[in-house]
C-alpha cells in the first residue's frame, strides 16, 4: 500500500521517524490551538460551547490527573508532564495507524521500545532521587530480622541474595512487557483494519475502525497507567 512517507523513505528517512515526527507536529499544533483559546478573555475559566478540541483535551487531562494523584500520591504534579506526554503521543500515533496511507509509529518496535526505555529510566530515576542508595532495598525483599547492636538497629533482609537478581531481572522485563504489549496490540489492530478495508471497502471496515478507536485509546491509557504505577512504587519506602 502506498504511503505518504515514500518520498522521504526513498532518500533514507525511515517510516518510523517520519511518523513519529508527524505525531509530534500534530500534538504541537493542538497545544498551540488550545493555548490560543486559553489566552482569550475568560478563556481559562469558561469552557467552549459544544464539543471542541480544547474541551476534549481538558476532559482527558482531568481524568489523567485524577489517576495520577491516586496512584503517585502528593508529588504527582512533578511526574504528570512525562505521563501526559506518553499518553498523548501514544494516542495520536495509535490513531494515525487507523488512517489509510498514513500509519502510526506505534506499529514499529523502535517506537514502543523507546517509550518503554524512557518509562523505565524515569521511574528508576525517581526512586533514586527520592531514596538515594536506599532505593536498592526495594529489590532486596522484606525485612525478616531486626538485629540490634548497641544503640543501632539493623534491618536484615535474609532473602536479599535471591531477591536482588530476581527483582532486577523482573524490572528489566518491564521494558519488554511495555514495548511488546503496545506493539502487538496496535500492529494486530491496524492489520485487521487494513485487511477489511482492502476486502470489503464499504460498511464492514467501519465496525473495525470503531473498535480500532477504542483499542487505540485503551492502549494509550494502559501504557501511561503502568508508568504511573511504576513511578508510584518507586517512590514508596521499602518494607
Amino acid at each position: 500500500m502506498t504511503s505518504i512517507y515514500q518520498p522521504l523513505e526513498a532518500v533514507g528517512v525511515s517510516f518510523v521517524f517520519q511518523s513519529a515526527l508527524l505525531a509530534a507536529i500534530l500534538l504541537g499544533l493542538a497545544a498551540m490551538s488550545v493555548r490560543k483559546k486559553l489566552a482569550t478573555e475568560d478563556g481559562g475559566v469558561l469552557p467552549d460551547e459544544g464539543v471542541t478540541l480544547r474541551n476534549l483535551i481538558e476532559v482527558i487531562v482531568i481524568q489523567l490527573a485524577t489517576l495520577s494523584r491516586d496512584i503517585m500520591g502528593e508529588s504527582w504534579r512533578k511526574h504528570f508532564p512525562i505521563v501526559g506526554t506518553i499518553f498523548f503521543f501514544v494516542l495520536v500515533s495509535n490513531l494515525m495507524g487507523l488512517v489509510p496511507w498514513v500509519g502510526g509509529s506505534t506499529s514499529d518496535v523502535n517506537t514502543t521500545a523507546a517509550w518503554a526505555i524512557i518509562s523505565f529510566v524515569y521511574y528508576n530515576y525517581c526512586g533514586i532521587r527520592e531514596h538515594g542508595f536506599k532505593y536498592i532495598y526495594q529489590f532486596m525483599g522484606p525485612v525478616l530480622w531486626h538485629l540490634k547492636i548497641g544503640d543501632t538497629e539493623y534491618h536484615v533482609r535474609v532473602l536479599a541474595p535471591f531477591m536482588l537478581p530476581l527483582e532486577l531481572l523482573l524490572h528489566l522485563a518491564r521494558i519488554v512487557s511495555l514495548a511488546i504489549r503496545l506493539l502487538a496490540n496496535m500492529f494486530a489492530d491496524h492489520t485487521v483494519v487494513s485487511v477489511f478495508i482492502g476486502l470489503v471497502p464499504i460498511a464492514i471496515p467501519a465496525i473495525f475502525m470503531g473498535l480500532g478507536l477504542l483499542v487505540s485509546f485503551l492502549q494509550a491509557v494502559v501504557f501511561s497507567l503502568l508508568t504511573m504505577v511504576y513511578i508510584g512504587a518507586a517512590l514508596e519506602e521499602a518494607h
